[in-house]
């Protein structure tokens, strides 16, 4: 089995936190992760699992060599589309990372577009929450992401912005009191999630709240009535424009939050295509970042 085979089993076992999901995912035995592990514990020189009743858990070593583990994998891999795409950045590989309203919203019509003119670029594309994109982006797991500003510190940098206005929207109530309302909560580690609790904490109000699972689940509570959410204005246009929902008075809001394009500091030549092509192309929405 190579190292990188066992870096692969490793990470998987992190993720999963057994040997048998651990194997499903690699489409292997479970005798070929156990093998795999020990292997790297034997060339590291320290214990990377222990028992744990009747499965195994990671020693802090492992998981500390886990993390390595994953930027190893994922810089791997970067390297392989840096490489192939700099002979030709037409026959590339962009792998892309997108907070969820950002994946539902605005990378559809941005990568139909971008597709239409480079239609041989390999595009593939994760959508998850904030709190699992950035680290996608810092483990060098994906090339590029679209969410909010990126963490303080991090070791990116913003290629492209577009405006993004947060408000409060539910069905038409003229009794409305921010105060006594149902609050619809997106995922843990949403950082629209996030945001609505800033709010809500400024606003020195603890109404009632829902947590709901992603934005469309969300905005579809919001139609049926059963609570008021902060959401991308944009994302919700047309039920605004039908009067299916309609922006509520929150002191506060709207709440400016622009979007970005992201990338490492040395892109491969293929997300530079797609970074220049965002940025020549007006009616996408999206601007240099100033400064």
């Amino acid at each position: 089995m190579t190292t990188q085979a066992r870096l692969r089993a490793l990470v998987e076992l992190a993720d999963t936190g057994s040997v048998r999901a651990a194997a499903r995912r690699l489409v292997v035995t479970e005798a070929t992760v156990s093998a795999a592990v020990t292997a790297l514990a034997a060339e590291v020189g320290v214990p990377l699992v222990d028992r744990d009743g009747r499965g195994i858990r990671l020693t802090p070593a492992g998981a500390r060599y886990a993390d390595y583990a994953r930027r190893i994998l994922g810089l791997h891999a970067e390297a392989l589309a840096a490489a192939r795409g700099e002979a030709d950045p037409e026959r590339g590989t962009i792998r892309l990372a997108a907070v969820t309203t950002a994946g539902e919203h605005l990378l559809p019509g941005l990568l139909a577009s971008f597709r239409a003119a480079h239609p041989s670029v390999t595009l593939s594309l994760e959508v998850a929450p904030r709190g699992v994109v950035w680290p996608m982006l810092a483990n060098h797991e994906v090339d590029l992401v679209v969410a909010g500003r990126p963490p303080s510190g991090a070791p990116s940098l913003v290629r492209a912005v577009s405006p993004n206005t947060l408000v409060v929207v539910g069905r038409p109530a003229p009794d409305f009191n921010p105060a006594t309302a149902t609050w619809l909560l997106r995922e843990r580690g949403s950082g629209v999630r996030a945001t609505t609790r800033n709010l809500l904490h400024g606003l020195d109000i603890a109404p009632p709240e829902l947590a709901l699972g992603s934005h469309g689940a969300v905005v579809a509570a919001a139609v049926a009535g059963l609570g008021v959410a902060l959401v991308s204005r944009q994302a919700v246009r047309r039920h605004l424009e039908s009067g299916t929902l309609v922006e509520l008075p929150v002191p506060g809001t709207p709440l400016d939050r622009p979007w970005h394009v992201v990338s490492h500091p040395t892109a491969t030549a293929a997300t530079e295509l797609l970074v220049g092509h965002v940025l020549s192309h007006p009616e996408l929405g999206w601007h240099p970042p100033a400064g």
